[in-house]
């Protein structure tokens, strides 16, 4: 596997992105009605194409080697060059990481689509998301995909078959924690901690200017609640949370992570450095470029910067940006900001050595 350490000069000199989330399409065969990204107020479609294999190698191109690549959508699947695009970092990018966030809904196409990436990509861990946001009907209600349930748990089996011949494949589950589904969390981590090919289950809190902005509504006391149990089966079953090098000190930024992001939501207010612009960096299916998932301010379009990624953060739409998130003028509880926030903030050690030493 590629190494973590390739990065830890990032800890101290945070010069360019060694995180990049790419939002692959706009395309999604279910219609949650608590997805920040399409049913946003703030995201309208702007009609533009999505980004072609040749431009997306360009861009690859203007990037370093990459901790963590994270593929999004919209339904990440539905995009049928997802394997070439895949191929394409992982020649020019050499990601440590590379996860797939998916609603499960298209189980052989997605099982088929993992395996390949899987023998394309040997040397890096890849990751595959399923989302479940409650069970039976629970689920299918919420997200407005009849059927969906049963399809996302065809689709675990049919991944769940791949673990055995890949030691570098994760198999996890991502929850949505919601209004919608806040008093039913017990009984899904329960389920999911049931499930024997499953070793990460993570709560990812509600965000973005939703266009239906009851599902914000939490008891920040039921996420809390959630999150200890969380914790507490973490704990119990360390030495088979992850598969890979760094297992335990993943587990221990895990706990950590979760409590910031607790704290956060409930002071509303930010409590440590964020690295948005800096280490972090959103990229959309057509070639808008943002700090992180929630801010709206656009650093500008690739395709007007000659696709180099470099460029259009020197210029001063994006240094204006950046200059407002280092004097702290917004917060957020996005998860995978959070792990970099804690895993590059030498400050955040003496708690993260403290959690990995008790597990």
């Amino acid at each position: 596997m590629l190494s973590l350490l390739r990065h830890a000069g990032s800890i101290l000199w945070k010069r360019r992105p060694i995180q990049l989330t790419f939002f692959v399409t706009r395309k999604c065969n279910a219609r949650c009605p608590f997805c920040f990204y399409l049913q946003s107020a703030d995201r309208p479609d702007d009609g533009a194409a999505e980004l072609t294999l040749d431009e997306i190698e360009k861009i690859s191109r203007s990037l370093g080697t990459l901790l963590w690549l994270a593929f999004s959508g919209g339904e990440a699947y539905l995009r049928k060059d997802l394997v070439e695009i895949s191929r394409i970092f992982q020649a020019q990018n050499r990601p440590a990481i590379m996860l797939y966030s998916t609603n499960g809904l298209l189980p052989e196409l997605i099982r088929d689509a993992t395996e390949q990436i899987l023998q394309h990509c040997p040397r890096s861990v890849v990751v595959v998301k399923l989302s479940l946001d409650g069970l039976g009907e629970d689920h299918d209600a919420l997200r407005q995909t009849p059927g969906g349930f049963e399809k996302m748990l065809r689709s675990y089996r049919l991944l769940a078959e791949l673990l055995a011949e890949y030691p570098n494949f994760e198999l996890g589950i991502n929850t949505v924690f919601c209004s919608g589904n806040q008093d039913r969390m017990d009984e899904i981590i329960d389920f999911v901690q049931g499930l024997e090919h499953v070793k990460t289950h993570t709560i990812s809190l509600v965000r973005g200017n939703l266009a239906h902005a009851r599902y914000k509504d939490v008891d920040y006391g039921k996420y809390r609640h959630a999150m200890e149990k969380l914790e507490k089966n973490l704990k119990n079953r360390t030495s088979s949370v992850y598969r890979f090098n760094g297992a335990r000190l993943k587990a221990a930024q895990d706990i950590l992570q979760r409590r910031l992001i607790y704290q956060t939501a409930l002071e509303q207010r930010r409590l440590a450095p964020c690295y948005a612009a800096k280490l972090n960096l959103v990229l959309t299916e057509t070639g808008q470029v943002y700090p992180c998932e929630t801010l709206t301010e656009s650093f500008g379009n690739v395709r007007d910067f000659n696709y180099d990624l470099a460029q259009i953060l020197r210029a001063e739409p994006a240094q204006a940006v950046t200059r407002s998130i280092e004097a702290a003028r917004c917060h957020c509880t996005h998860e995978c900001y959070a792990m970099t926030n804690i895993l590059f903030n030498p400050r955040q050690y003496p708690a993260l050595l403290k959690e990995y030493l008790q597990l």
